[in-house]
């Protein structure tokens, strides 16, 4: 028994069979609309026209629906403004009635604070501008007392002359005093500076005993310096004639100058050399060279001899390809121009028998009645 499988249908196979099937349903309705010839005016879409003017339409009433609405609204806010605004008027205009009958009710000029200032009898009421020096009302902004003008003038003056000698005498002993005061300290000045003075002389004898000392200990020292730096070389220079002389004797009874072909003979084979000790072939060396050039260049010249034979072998060729080639083109012209003299000569003919041909009939047209020519026309056609 044979068992059929079948294919069970994801959820993700029918979503993707539902968009292939609408897509494919709007390629086809896309294509009846582009490919009908009533409708379709040199690739445009004339329903999408419609709408397009359609909606434009509808948007352009809802824009003047929406303007004549706020047209409206701003009528209306007009109009609230202009009764708000009387109505504020009104209001201002009973507050200052208001006011202005209260302060003639209340507020007399003769209750007022500052009433003085404006009373026309003030001059008959007020006191005299100055009493005494102790008057109370002689304030700094009334100007009734200045300086230098009270009533005690001659005492007081008398107190200020009294008082100015006390500070001239004041003074003078404080002038006294501070003279006397400078003098002790230039005098004190004058002795700590002779004592600096000795102090300094002191110090510059004992520096330049000290200096002294120290100059001669240097030279006696930069001598003996000098001394032993003349014995050191002495003996460097000694030395160094001696390894000059030692290292120019190993040179000489060395291999390096010599040139002993031994030295350069490597441990790891006869066929290996050390590079640092090696001074050149031997002639049989060279002679085997020599040879193994001979025979490349024996051999390079053998090559360049096949090389130039085959280069000739193909530029043979490649002559007789051209050769044949140029006689196939001129058979291929010599052809084409006896078909073409033949053509010619058949159009010639043809061109011939076409003009004998129409004067034969311009002849029997000329000759013959109209119906008598058509009559035979169709005779001569059937």
């Amino acid at each position: 028994v044979g068992f059929q499988t079948m294919a069970v249908a994801l959820p993700k196979d029918l979503r993707q069979d539902a968009s292939l099937a609408k897509r494919r349903h709007a390629e086809l309705c896309r294509q009846k609309r582009v490919f009908n010839a009533r409708n379709r005016i040199i690739g445009g879409d004339t329903e999408a026209w419609d709408v397009q003017v359609h909606d434009q339409k509808i948007k352009e009433a809802t824009e003047k629906a929406r303007h004549e609405t706020f047209a409206a609204e701003m009528k209306q806010n007009d109009k609230i403004m202009c009764i708000l605004e009387n109505r504020i008027k009104r209001d201002r205009r009973n507050l200052c009635r208001a006011i202005s009958d209260f302060q003639q009710s209340f507020q007399k000029p003769e209750t007022r604070r500052e009433f003085d200032l404006s009373d026309p009898l003030a001059l008959k009421k007020d006191l005299p501008a100055r009493q005494s020096d102790n008057d109370i009302r002689n304030t700094i902004s009334g100007m009734q007392k200045f300086m230098g003008e009270d009533l005690n003038f001659n005492e007081r003056k008398k107190f200020q002359e009294e008082q100015n000698r006390e500070w001239s005498l004041q003074q003078q002993r404080e002038w006294k005093n501070a003279r006397a005061e400078q003098k002790c300290a230039e005098a004190l000045y004058t002795e700590t500076r002779l004592q600096f003075d000795e102090t300094a002389k002191h110090l510059q004898k004992l520096e330049s005993t000290t200096r002294k000392a120290v100059c001669a200990s240097v030279k006696d020292f930069n001598k003996r310096q000098a001394i032993e730096s003349v014995e050191r070389k002495k003996q460097e220079k000694k030395q160094e004639q001696e390894d000059n002389l030692a290292e120019i004797t190993n040179l000489l009874r060395g291999d390096l100058l010599s040139e002993n072909p031994q030295q350069a003979a490597s441990s790891f084979g006869p066929h290996r050399v050390v590079p640092d000790r090696w001074k050149g072939m031997t002639q049989e060396q060279l002679e085997q060279i020599r040879l193994v050039q001979k025979q490349q260049v024996q051999e390079k010249l053998r090559l360049q001899e096949e090389k130039h034979q085959r280069d000739l072998d193909w530029d043979r060729r490649r002559i007789q390809g051209a050769r044949a080639t140029l006689l196939f083109e001129r058979q291929q012209r010599r052809q084409q121009r006896d078909l073409r003299r033949a053509l010619d000569s058949s159009n010639l003919t043809l061109a011939k028998e076409q003009r004998l041909q129409k004067k034969y009939m311009n002849e029997v047209y000329t000759n013959q009645p109209t119906g008598d020519y058509f009559t035979q026309f169709n005779t001569g056609s059937r």
